[in-house]
């Protein structure tokens, strides 16, 4: 077994020693070539998992950065909501009118003057709340929080128009009473 295959062609004179060295030249060549491409599928794989890595983390800060500017927006309707209440809010001393109103299914009361009761039940003024306190503000400030948030209005009366009957209404007749309270 000491003697190669290539030994024993070469003694028997069928390759001579030019022949054998261009065949281990070409075999070599292949060999580098295979190993090239192995190593060039690899790098582009390779290039090809940090292309999608990268892809994936621009995505997720493109969500995250959309989240911040959501919460971002957010907070500045909350302060601009606050500033509104704080800066436009009427100052309700204790009325000895009852005003019933609903929030999250229970009946609320809010005790006003009988000129302060009249105005919300007109429209002309709003019930809102902020940290759980309930205010009284103009309707145009009412109009400006319900168009920034909606959630924080809780009574807005549409304005009415004084004598505004309709022509078929059957119950014109029978004027409601002003001091009627429910």
């Amino acid at each position: 077994m000491g003697n190669s295959l290539l030994d024993q062609l070469k003694k028997s004179g069928l390759v001579d020693d030019k022949r054998v060295k261009q065949v281990k030249n070409e075999k070599y060549h292949q060999q580098k070539q295979q190993q090239g491409k192995k190593k060039t599928s690899e790098v582009a794989e390779a290039t090809q998992l940090v292309q999608q890595s990268r892809a994936e983390q621009a995505e997720r800060d493109r969500l995250f950065n959309q989240q911040r500017q959501e919460e971002r927006v957010r907070k500045e309707r909350v302060a601009q909501i606050k500033q509104l209440i704080t800066t436009q809010r009427i100052e309700q001393h204790d009325g000895d009118v009852a005003y019933n109103f609903t929030e999250g299914g229970k009946v609320k009361r809010l005790y006003l003057s009988a000129t302060l009761h009249k105005q919300v039940v007109a429209g002309q003024l709003a019930i809102v709340t902020f940290d759980g306190q309930y205010d009284l503000v103009p309707l145009a400030t009412a109009q400006k929080i319900a168009e920034r948030d909606v959630s924080y209005i809780i009574v807005l009366n549409q304005p009415t128009v004084a004598n505004a009957q309709t022509p078929d209404d059957p119950y014109a007749a029978y004027p409601i009473p002003d001091d009627l309270l429910w």
